[in-house]
Order: structure tokens, then sequence, then C-alpha cells
């Protein structure tokens, strides 16, 4: 498989993303600037964290209006699997392709450090592979990582099945001090109404490797990964 992973002015988990997908997952990278106009051929699109432009105005609310982003977009709205994390779930979100919005983190502070996420079922491509009830040990590294949308919207998207990741404890539980940034719902990634963009503020590509004791993230590359070579 292809993946294109976008590097903005700013992003500084590129190089993470990239090293996961091809030293570990052993997949093909292209890296795509943000002023190509060209995905060239990939299969899979990648929006990587970092603080993209600075972060200024909101974050990801540049970016959004990158060359690239142009092409992006027309890829997901044409069924193109697109992930975004932290700063690439911003992006999704400020260019509407996944719905809600990443706040200021309850203590207006930047956290980085390990967390727990539960998957919310199998049923998407990103969480097939990972058993029900397992609590995955993922890093996060954010300073607006809030998910927020209103009443209406989280209705359809829990009807819907777009919850993809919900903050928890050790033990799988979904509790209020398991929350690290004030999240509704304990919110830590979702996906679009289609089931092809996803945007997660924890970042899988720092736990796939043994060097780090931590190789939690390969369950959701290894899901990506199943389903596709299907």
């Amino acid at each position: 498989m292809k993946f294109g992973v976008v590097i903005f002015p700013g992003s500084n988990c590129d190089q993470d993303m990239i090293y996961a997908l091809r030293n570990i997952m052993k997949q093909e990278v292209v890296e795509l600037w943000h002023k190509d106009t060209d995905l060239k051929g990939c299969d899979f699109i990648v929006l990587p964290g970092g603080f993209s432009y600075g972060d200024y105005l909101r974050s990801g609310a540049i970016a959004r209006f990158s060359p690239i982003m142009e092409k992006v977009i027309e890829f997901a709205n044409n069924g193109g699997y697109v992930l975004g994390v932290c700063n690439g779930f911003q992006i999704l979100c400020e260019a509407g392709l996944v719905p809600g919005a990443l706040l200021h983190n309850n203590e207006r502070k930047f956290i980085c450090k390990n967390v727990y996420i539960k998957a919310q079922s199998n049923d998407t491509l990103v969480t097939s592979n990972i058993p029900k009830d397992k609590a995955l040990k993922i890093p996060i590294a954010h300073g607006e990582g809030k998910y927020f949308a209103d009443t209406e919207t989280l209705k359809r998207m829990n009807d819907n099945g777009q919850i993809l990741f919900r903050y928890c404890d050790e033990s799988a539980n979904i509790t209020d001090i398991s929350n690290p940034n004030g999240a509704t719902e304990n919110i830590a990634g979702v996906c679009n109404a289609n089931k092809n963009v996803f945007g997660m503020m924890p970042h899988p590509e720092r736990a796939v490797d043994n060097e780090l004791s931590n190789t939690d993230g390969k369950y959701i590359f290894e899901s990506i990964l199943n389903l596709l070579k299907i």
C-alpha cells in the first residue's frame, strides 16, 4: 500500500509517522509537501501532528487552505482514506471532513503524556483489529485537544458509529478522571459519516517500536492494513 504523509510548515511528527509506516509496518511512503497539487497515486493520505503554520488563528485553520488540501478534500469526498493525527485531526475538523472541533484543554496547558484509549467498536478501518475492552496506551501531546460537538451532532455520530476512541483508564473503564483534556464524552477520535476519514488526538505512530517499550499503536496500523489487503 502506498501512503502519502503531508508535510506542512510546522509539522513535527511527519518523520515519526513515516518511520512507523515505512520501517515498522513495511509500507511504501511518499512525502507530500503542502504546496503540492498532486497526491502522487497514494492509496491512503495521512495528516501528521505538529504546529502547522505556528498554530496561528486556530490550530489547523491556516493549513486547511494549503494547496494540497484541495486535493485531499477531493480525494476524501471520492471515498479515499485519510487519517489525521493531533494537528492533522484539527485540520480535518477545520476542513469539515470530520464533524466537531478541537478546543483548548480544560486547564489551558499543553499536555504531553501517555494516556489510555478504548476503541468503541470493531466496525471501522482503524479499529477492526483492536481486541474488545482493551485499553491501548498511546501518547498525547497537545494544547487544543478537547473534542467538542453539539448535542444533535453527537447523537447522530453515536447512532452512526462515528466515535472511534474514548479516553479510559488502564482497565478500559471510561471515567471522568481518565479524560485528560475535558473532551466531550471522553472522545479521543472520530470519523466521518462515510467512515473513510479518521481523526484522533493520541499519536499511534509514537507507540509502535519495541525500543520505546510500547507497541499498542500497531493495533491501529494493523487494522488498516488487514482490511485493505482483503
